[in-house]
């Protein structure tokens, strides 16, 4: 009797486990639409300082009156093969003008396993094809949940840059090691990413489970050849008179 008790504990155990594995879902290529959002009135009045405020605070009391708090900007993200293309979508609005925390100007190919990126970065008036390695970070993973575009996500923290603090929420239900932008490196897809202290977020808002060819990942390819290094000393020289103004936008060329 005991031993029957035993197979039918066993049966039930194979039993659960292979609904759950029916029912578990696994994404491997596909399109993810992103919606990044910005705050811009929290992000204009950081760049009002003693200098300019006679001026600045009067702009941003007249943009308030006339423009929304936040602005909203789209991009894909196209995966398969364990690599990655990201691709901004053109922004109609122009709201925001020249603002570089709120722009997005990288398309980015990402190549997983050998942990290598190129991107098609425009900075002003010129564009450059940044060939270097993926950026590292140290993600601390937490029991935190929550659900993005109908995929169970976990919540990660980091820091980039030496001081931006970055949330992140991954779902292993896409076991790809992407996210928008250069953010990489959690095992699963990112899907939301937010800069508290930046007040920027990226939240998918769509995940499309389909076939991609090699062809629809294909790294950019327009640009002055460059990597990382080099174009951080080129940026510190173009902007090295540019004063509190320099932090801000080297800033936003990174993030």
């Amino acid at each position: 009797m005991k031993t029957v008790s035993i197979a039918l504990a066993g049966l039930l155990v194979l039993t659960i486990n292979l609904l759950f594995g029916q029912s578990a879902h696994f994404t491997y290529s596909g399109v993810i639409e992103f919606e990044k959002t910005a705050n811009m009135y929290a992000l204009m009045k950081k760049e009002i300082n003693k200098d300019n405020e006679s001026y600045m605070e009067p702009a941003l009391e007249q943009y308030k009156k006339n423009q929304p708090q936040f602005k909203k900007l789209k991009s894909t993200l196209s995966f398969a093969d364990n690599k990655t293309l990201f691709t901004p979508m053109p922004d109609e609005t122009n709201q925001g003008g020249d603002n570089r925390m709120v722009n997005q100007n990288n398309i980015i190919f990402t190549d997983l396993p050998s942990s290598s990126s190129i991107c098609q970065k425009t900075v002003f008036e010129e564009t450059f094809l940044v060939k270097d390695s993926t950026r590292k970070i140290n993600w601390k993973i937490t029991d935190e949940t929550r659900e993005i575009a109908g995929y169970a996500c976990r919540r990660a923290n980091a820091l980039v840059l030496d001081s931006v603090y970055v949330v992140a929420f991954f779902t292993e239900q896409i076991p790809v090691s992407g996210g928008p932008e250069s953010f990489t490196g959690l095992p699963g897809m990112i899907l939301g990413v937010a800069l508290p202290h930046e007040n920027l977020t990226w939240f998918a808002t769509k995940v499309t489970d389909k076939s991609i060819e090699s062809k629809e990942i294909a790294p950019p390819k327009k640009g002055k050849p460059t990597n990382n290094k080099e174009l951080r000393k080129v940026l510190g020289k173009a902007m090295s008179d540019w004063g509190t103004y320099a932090q801000i936008y080297l800033k936003s060329f990174y993030l």
